[in-house]
């Protein structure tokens, strides 16, 4: 008899009724419930399904390019991106009568289409992409790696590429691995790139895979590295007055630390961006090198925790235990990789409008809502998951043997303290925001606005002014316009820093008043 789905559960698989498909959908992934499941299998599946996400995140920024290049308007973009409304994809709807046919028909187009407000047109124009050719080259590649991580999917389920618990145990050669070789290459690949793709680009110079080895992204080539001369990649900047995608106002370095925003796009200097990577770079090939494997050389994480004891002893045994506790524990593993993906996931949201990078996402203004709300909602689900996984942990995996009178035995023991403080704290944060709200609303219904009341964020303002915003008066710090600090700014260390943060026309610290207290207090509520 053939063995009927899901091969994984055989109760499921001979049951008669129509749950036997849902339920052996929904328990596909659910590795740790799957018949006969070892330690060893889960390791292994988890490995190999995580090369079929990566398929399908290949698969679907190809998707991207793929249709803007097909029936985008990414070349009529290009010529003019502050008036071209970019095209997403055109709508094939039968439903769609001749009212809705006019009303969908934009941007140019000869039919009904979807504006793009995701900002892929942005980022594409700012790292150098320049034509539809570029878009499907881009398209087929992506492709291509899709392929590829499927075959290795694959690959390593087969008996002789599976590899063992010890080898996904292997904490130190891992971390090495993903810092340097994930983190530090990548960034250091990136900011050749930006070097010698996208800056010539923004400089009116296309470059390609039939002339890259041709055009010196710096006039003086590597001499200045080899020199020692490092500065002279930083030497005559853009100018103020460059035209993005053109030689006007142009200058020749490669590697800045201007600070502020280009003018004419309002994102970040594409120089400055390059810098930043290759730090990163520079502390990631570093970083990859702090963790002892078969070499004599760097640090045990487990001596590296567990020397983590609070002063005197007063907390109990700090770190004690850790180690093994995360590391025979995927849940745990899971937990802390998606708590640091979701804050990470949120700074994002933020600094993609307050530091936009992309040459003039900054004047699409429903772009930059839109990406924020996208943002804090996967911010918001990712951790989520953090939260449920650490949960499980606790639940399945916590030893409290191996974890006695540690960080998190006493997080355990304080339960029920920290649970009723943050009842406390949402209580509070509801009744008063709620409160505030309310009161104000009637009040403006009533049409006595001036009875609302309205609470400055002298706090947040005073951290806005210490940074360099001169509006609120507090003059302290960066603020004080006639301290040494505020001086320095103008001409040691980035000079467009101070005059990006005193202009009305970009989003990096958004002068802020009652309204924000009362959201941010509302924002406070929902996080606890």
């Amino acid at each position: 008899m053939a063995l009927r789905f899901p091969r994984f559960s055989q109760g499921l698989a001979q049951d008669p009724t129509t749950r036997r498909i849902w339920f052996g959908i929904a328990t596909a992934h659910d590795f740790e419930s799957h018949d006969d499941i070892t330690e060893e299998r889960l390791y292994q599946n988890i490995f190999a399904s995580h090369f079929g996400q990566l398929a399908i995140i290949f698969l679907w920024t190809s998707g991207n390019l793929f249709h803007v290049a097909w029936q985008g308007n990414f070349e009529a973009w290009v010529q003019d991106p502050l008036h071209v409304r970019p095209i997403a994809h055109a709508i094939w709807d039968p439903h769609f009568g001749q009212p809705a046919v006019e009303a969908f028909t934009r941007g140019g187009a000869l039919g009904p289409v979807n504006i793009a407000y995701s900002g892929v047109y942005q980022w594409w124009y700012t790292i150098g992409l320049r034509t539809n050719e570029d878009l499907y080259t881009g398209a087929l590649f992506l492709l291509f790696l899709s392929a590829i991580s499927l075959i290795a999917g694959w690959l390593h389920l087969q008996p002789k590429w599976k590899p063992s618990v010890s080898w996904f145990k292997n904490a130190e050669s891992r971390l090495n691995h993903h810092l340097s070789g994930l983190f530090g290459v990548s960034s250091l690949a990136w900011t050749g790139h930006l070097v010698h793709v996208a800056i010539p680009g923004s400089r009116g110079e296309n470059v390609r895979w039939n002339n890259f080895l041709d055009v010196l992204p710096h006039p003086q080539g590597l001499g200045p590295l080899f020199t020692g001369q490092w500065n002279l990649y930083a030497q005559n900047p853009d100018s103020s007055s460059h035209l993005f995608g053109t030689s006007q106002g142009a200058g020749t370095a490669i590697l800045t630390l201007l600070g502020g925003f280009h003018p004419q796009t309002q994102s970040l200097w594409l120089t400055d961006i390059a810098h930043h990577h290759l730090a990163i770079a520079f502390i990631f090939l570093i970083a990859g090198h702090m963790y002892r494997t078969n070499f004599g050389i760097g640090h045990s994480i487990k001596n590296l925790l567990e020397a983590h004891i609070p002063p005197g002893g007063r907390l109990g045994r700090g770190h004690k235990g850790l180690y093994d506790t995360i590391n025979n524990s995927i849940h745990f593993q899971l937990g802390l990789a998606l708590a640091s993906l979701g804050v990470i996931t949120s700074l994002v949201a933020q600094h993609m409008y307050s530091l936009p990078a992309y040459a003039f996402i900054a004047q699409d203004f429903t772009t930059q809502a839109a990406l924020y709300t996208h943002h804090q909602y996967i911010a918001g689900f990712i951790m989520t998951g953090a939260f449920a996984h650490g949960a499980i942990f606790f639940i399945r995996d916590y030893n409290p043997e191996q974890n006695e009178d540690n960080v998190l035995a006493r997080m355990l023991d304080h339960k029920e303290a920290i649970i009723s403080h943050l009842s406390w704290a949402s209580l509070f944060l509801g009744f008063h925001t709620l409160g505030l709200y309310v009161h104000n609303d009637v009040m403006l219904a009533f049409g006595t606005p001036e009875k609302q009341i309205l609470i400055e964020p002298i706090f947040a303002q005073w951290i806005q002014s210490a940074h360099g915003k001169t509006s609120y008066g507090f003059d302290v710090l960066l603020s004080s316009t006639n301290g040494p600090a505020f001086n320095a700014g103008r001409s040691i260390w980035l000079p467009g820093w101070l005059n990006a943060v005193n202009e009305n026309s970009n989003s990096l610290f958004l002068t802020i008043g009652p309204g924000d207290f009362l959201v941010h207090h509302a924002i406070a509520l929902g996080i606890d």
